[in-house]
């Protein structure tokens, strides 16, 4: 009785798992540690500044340690985590081969999902100043869900439509009004406000 010959991987240079969509397989190679560097780094670099900025706060009389320390609490927390992932990816970058070409294109597609609510983040940041936070936050939101596919413009379903507004308006026209009636701490109200 013959048996089926066994293939062993050289753990070196290991495979990087292939998508639910079934797309190929990748050899790892240096491209997820430096993408994961990157991003890291940019992150702790857009921590920092908002953790430059929390400290521009207005402080009221009841906040004993000022209204920028929680802030400035939860970014130093990011940061640190940021630059535990980027001391991890740098030591998973020795002895690594350059990538495949393509690999960082192919990287990216695989994460377009991430990228894309990060945008949409961005977007939120942005139009904070404008709309408000009731507003922007409902829009945020909305936009999240669509992207997420918990609701779809191709196959609209009446109850999954519902259900994503009211989520929307909870966290966002509630929230506004739990934080300005019950906390008293008045959220930006925008242009519109």
């Amino acid at each position: 009785m013959k048996t089926q010959p066994t293939h062993s991987f050289d753990t070196t240079h290991s495979l990087d798992t292939g998508s639910p969509e079934g797309e190929p397989l990748v050899p790892a190679g240096r491209a997820n540690p430096l993408a994961h560097i990157m991003l890291n780094g940019i992150l702790v670099v857009l921590f920092g500044y908002f953790f430059l900025q929390a400290r521009d706060l207005p402080s009221s009389m009841w906040e004993p340690l000022g209204s920028g320390s929680f802030p400035r609490l939860v970014l130093g927390l990011l940061m640190l985590i940021n630059l535990a992932i980027i001391a991890k990816e740098l030591r998973n970058l020795k002895g690594r081969s350059p990538g495949a070409k393509g690999q960082a294109a192919a990287w990216i597609w695989r994460h377009r999902l991430a990228f894309a609510v990060l945008g949409l983040l961005a977007g939120f940041i942005l139009a904070l100043p404008w709309l408000g936070f009731a507003v922007a936050s409902f829009l945020f939101i909305m936009l999240g869900q669509w992207m997420l596919g918990a609701i779809s413009l191709k196959q609209p379903c009446i109850k999954k439509l519902c259900i994503a507004v009211v989520i929307a308006v909870v966290f966002s026209f509630g929230a506004d009004a739990l934080f300005r009636d019950v906390f008293v701490i008045s959220l930006p109200r925008g242009l519109l406000g």
